[in-house]
């Protein structure tokens, strides 16, 4: 089998996609073509390094050395096994995934449940449904997969994590809103990697991890700048089984073997504890479930792990409960953290006293302002919060503003950052003076004054926009964006009321 390109890879697996449409939804295609890519994956790196084996020692020498390797395929439940069959071909891929999963345990180490494939390959009902999944529809992917050779040597790691983003991407924009939990804007996630500074040897977590985008970022901040990152322990939780599963294939797939990923409810019920304690890391970067409504707010008031510190949140808003939660699993002395919220955070008067709490202890170093239409399918504009355990001193009873709603790229219906954009609001973060017309580092007393309101514009002023002169077509876009943008805020004031 030839060698594959990533533009070719991401072909192909889109294609295979395709032949999904019309015979589920389009928010069901991941359940399906995410197990198939692992499943082909780990198959092909396992011929790979058998064969290594066997040129090295010898066919016992190859088996002796295969039972070692990090992930294991029983005799019988290859991909190869699979494709030979021809009838009740998804109850026989149950089986291999089955196997698999048993072959393959976490381990323990330090406290924590490491790697293993329990329950990776997500729901298995769906595959043996034949008028959901029939056979031909199964065999096609099949013989779509088969065509490449998914081993290390034909696509290194870095490669096909590529792959798997640009699938992920894929699969949200296809699915549309339902893909929310599942997808973050990957710019912006550059961003908030780019501020925290992961460093070798480091702890990084996300409590709501989705599909993994936000740690594989904050590995690829240390692989992009030459520093080790095969020492970081990452962590995560996902609430969604099949997106936690796709969440540890990812990590898989990008060549990472030391983590740990929970499925369950962070706010529920935290995965990662140290005693009575809440375990603490280095880095915790997330962007929560937006305002989420239906929350146990009875049992954060009596939190057991001590995370309303600041005070329980409304039962329309879990935001803040979130908020508290990632600053409760920072390390009290090196601890720092990146979270991407809606606007409302920063000034909705039922939140006041939290947020004047959180900035009276001083944790909240510098509010991020960014442009619209940077969460998916939503044409809202976000912020970022950065918050350190222990701010530097020259930092203490500040808090730097950073207007960065204008640094931002709309292409193809499509809103990000670029390379410069990132650099731009790295920079100002980094020099914590203030910037004309950019960023304003603004003393807590004066916070204070405008009553703990923490809107960006109220501290950071931009120019007001020049008078452009659009055609059409960019006057009705942006028309429709704004009214967007309008009707979703009346919605949220209607909520008030409600």
């Amino acid at each position: 089998m030839a060698q594959i390109t990533i533009d070719t890879l991401k072909s192909f697996l889109w294609s295979a996609a395709e032949n999904l449409r019309g015979q589920i939804d389009a928010a069901g295609y991941k359940e399906y073509i995410f197990p198939l890519l692992f499943f082909k994956r780990i198959s092909d790196v396992y011929d790979e390094q058998y064969a290594a084996f066997v040129a090295e020692g010898g066919e016992e020498y190859a088996e002796m050395q295969a039972m070692e390797l990090p992930i294991r395929i029983p005799d019988g439940e290859h991909w190869q096994d699979v494709r030979q069959v021809t009838e009740n071909v998804g109850q026989r891929l149950v089986e291999a995934f089955i196997a698999i999963e048993q072959a393959n345990p976490a381990r323990e180490n330090d406290g924590r449940m490491i790697g293993g494939l329990e329950g990776i390959f997500g729901p298995k009902d769906g595959w043996t449904n034949k008028s959901k999944m029939p056979d031909r529809i199964i065999t096609s992917i099949i013989e779509d997969f088969s065509r490449y050779n998914l081993s290390l040597s034909s696509c290194p790691a870095d490669e096909m994590g590529q792959a798997y983003e640009y699938l992920v991407g894929k699969f949200a924009d296809d699915a549309g809103n339902t893909a929310q939990e599942f997808y973050t804007n990957r710019t912006v996630v550059e961003l908030m990697a780019e501020i925290l500074q992961p460093q070798p040897d480091e702890s990084i977590y996300d409590p709501t991890c989705g599909s993994g985008g936000m740690l594989i970022k904050s590995l690829d901040y240390l692989r992009n700048h030459g520093k080790e990152w095969k020492g970081v322990h990452v962590f995560g939780q996902e609430v969604n089984g099949l997106t936690s599963a796709i969440a540890r294939m990812n990590l898989y797939l990008n060549g990472v073997e030391d983590f740990s990923i929970a499925c369950g409810d962070t706010l529920r019920n935290p995965a990662f504890l140290d005693g009575s304690h809440l375990r603490t890391f280095d880095i915790v970067l997330a962007n929560p479930p937006y305002s989420i409504k239906e929350w146990d707010r009875a049992a954060f008031e009596n939190d057991k792990w001590g995370r309303n510190f600041l005070g329980t949140p409304p039962q329309g808003r879990a935001d803040y409960a979130f908020i508290q939660h990632i600053l409760a699993s920072m390390d009290e002395k090196n601890g720092r953290c990146a979270i991407l919220l809606p606007h409302g955070v920063l000034f909705r008067e039922e939140e006041q006293e939290i947020r004047k709490k959180m900035i009276e202890a001083d944790l909240l170093e510098a509010v991020i302002g960014i442009g619209p239409n940077l969460f998916f399918n939503a044409t809202m504009e976000a912020c970022i919060y950065i918050c350190r355990s222990n701010k530097p001193v020259e930092r203490k009873n500040k808090i730097m503003f950073i207007n960065a709603v204008k640094e931002v790229t709309r292409r193809n219906g499509e809103s990000f950052l670029e390379e410069q954009h990132i650099q731009k609001i790295v920079d100002a973060y980094n020099g914590y003076v203030d910037v004309e017309n950019f960023c304003s580092v603004v003393d807590i007393a004066q916070i204070e004054k405008n009553e703990y309101n923490l809107n960006v514009s109220l501290y950071a002023h931009i120019n007001p926009v020049e008078r452009q002169i659009l055609d059409i077509e960019t006057a009705i876009s942006e028309w429709n964006v704004q009214h967007s943008m309008v009707m979703q805020n009346i919605n949220s004031l209607n909520d008030l009321i409600v």
